[in-house]
Formats: structure tokens, sequence, C-alpha cells
């Protein structure tokens, strides 16, 4: 069975966002073909009235012209909070650029989220809001693993996207996200990454719905010897792996000369700086400072 496309009208394809990097969420489709088989987004099937399974359908948003963009002016707009603005559908949908287009001059700021180098078409456009970012979820190096994982552009694809960007004076991150334990080389990744971001963020695989066991079935099969591990992370709840690798980051960070922060840190930087690497592991569980402050924090700003 093909992709299972839909049209459908919506009344805004902005939302209120209660998420602590954004003001507005925005996600111009429902569904994501990349079905990626650890994706949290996942959850949205039992809101779209499909029973197929989550990578198979992909709802296309059609909204009315934004009445006076400006309003938004200071405001932030996450693009791809719960779907991939730039999967292969955008190509011909077009739905992601008619937003910018949309948006374009009204004085927001945007930040995309993709694992796409789709996004490349709109770099120009992208360009011109004030203080743009755009990141790549990478969680390896090993395209044999990112194919048995997601139907995604190739890793090597999403690192020159994110070179393009950078080099064009792009705020770019690379979040190196979801990580698994045992599975992910993050020491390799941000070396391979840091000459062309200027964020790194890690964080942590979460499993939790149906997608859980589904995991974890894939460790028994390819990496039966992390079993125990992800029995003590995933059915046990033991915190210890993670408050582990925060150390070992932070060490090799150290190593590196690479500034290593909690996710509620305020730091002006050049854009050629070194880039930061942000550790977002568990957030309020592994990271007690997160708990201090629920408001959006202060951004880092590159002079």
């Amino acid at each position: 069975m093909g992709l299972i496309v839909k049209e459908i009208p919506v009344k805004s394809v902005l939302t209120k966002s209660n998420l602590p990097v954004a003001d507005y969420s925005v996600n111009p489709y429902v569904g994501c073909a990349h079905g990626c088989k650890y994706c949290y987004a996942s959850f949205m099937k039992r809101f779209a009235n499909h029973p197929e399974p989550w990578g198979d359908f992909v709802d296309v948003k059609h909204w009315p012209d934004i009445k006076n963009p400006k309003r938004y002016a200071g405001k932030e707009l996450f693009i791809g909070s719960v779907t991939d603005p730039y999967q292969p559908l955008e190509e011909t949908a077009r739905r992601t650029r008619a937003l910018l287009e949309q948006m374009q001059g009204s004085g927001c700021t945007v930040s995309i989220s993709t694992k796409s180098d789709l996004v490349l078409r709109d770099l120009e456009l992208i360009k011109t809001f004030p203080n743009a970012r755009v990141s790549w979820s990478i969680n390896t190096l090993d395209e044999a693993f990112k194919a048995d994982m997601d139907c995604a552009a190739s890793i090597e694809r999403r690192l020159a996207a994110m070179k393009a960007f950078h080099d064009a004076g792009v705020r770019t991150t690379c979040f190196i996200s979801p990580i698994f334990p045992g599975i992910t080389d993050i020491p390799a990744m941000i070396r391979r990454a840091r000459e062309q971001c200027n964020l790194i963020w890690l964080e942590n695989l979460n499993l939790r719905g149906g997608y859980k066991q589904a995991i974890l079935d894939y460790i028994a099969e390819k990496h039966p010897n992390l079993v125990p591990l992800y029995d003590a992370i995933y059915r046990k709840g033991d915190r210890r792996y993670w408050a582990a690798l925060d150390d070992q980051m932070r060490r090799f960070c150290q190593e590196e000369d690479l500034l290593y922060v909690r996710n509620d840190d305020s730091i002006r930087r050049p854009f050629h700086a070194p880039p930061i690497v942000v550790n977002y592991f568990f957030h309020e569980e592994i990271i007690p400072s997160a708990k201090k402050k629920r408001n959006k924090p202060a951004p880092v700003v590159f002079e």
C-alpha cells in the first residue's frame, strides 16, 4: 500500500505553544512519511482518525491566509513539532513554503526542525527571517542503523544541508536525538558536526506508548548484548546510565574545548565560535535546575 494522502482544511496553522523554545507551534502536515520507529509524535494517530500505521499517511493542511502577520513580530514559530515540515510531500504540496511566504516580513523568528535536505530549496527565503534557526535530527553516523529507524534523508545529506545553511550565515543546530544507549556514538557525531553548527543538543531516547515494545524487540534482535542495559533503563526505570553519560559528556567537552551547559543557560556567542553543547537528558529528572525555570528560557545569542 502506498502513502495515503488527504487534503484537509484547518482554521489556522499557528497554535500557541507550551514548549519552552517557542511561542507558536506550526505543523503544515498531520503525519509523516519518514515513519521513524521511535517517533513520539505517533500519538497524533488517535486525533487524526487514521487506522494506518504511523508513516503510511499524511494529511496536507490548507488554512486561510494569515491576517495581519505583523502581529507575530518578535514571536518565535517552531515549525515541525509533530511532523517533518520538509518530508518528501513538501516538494509538491509546498505548504511549509506557503507558510514562510505568508510570514515573510512579519518580524517573527522561525525555528525549523527536519531530517531532510529539501529545506535547501527555501534557504534564501529562510534567511530573510531574523535569527532564523534550522535543526537536523541525527542520532547516528551509521547509515545502516539509520535505515532501520527511518525513511528520511541519509545522514550525509542532512550534514551537507547543515553545512550549506551554516555557510550562508543561518544558525544551525545538530540535534543528537534520540540517543540510543550503547549505539549512538556522541563524541564521533560532535566531532563530525562541530564545524557546521552553532548548537548541539543532546536528548535521550524516551520509550513510551506503542513503539516502546517495537524498539525493545529491535534491540533484542539486532543488539542482544544491550538487552540488560535497555531492561534496566526502560523496564526498571534506572536513570544511572544518563547521569553517567552526563558526566562523560562534560569531561569530553572540556577536552574538546567546547562549552557544555544546561538547557536554561543564556550565553552571548560570536556566530563562528565553537558550538555550545546543551544537555536535555530527561530535563527535570536528571537536571534539577530545569525545575526552576518553566517559562521560555532566554536564548543563546549569536553576534
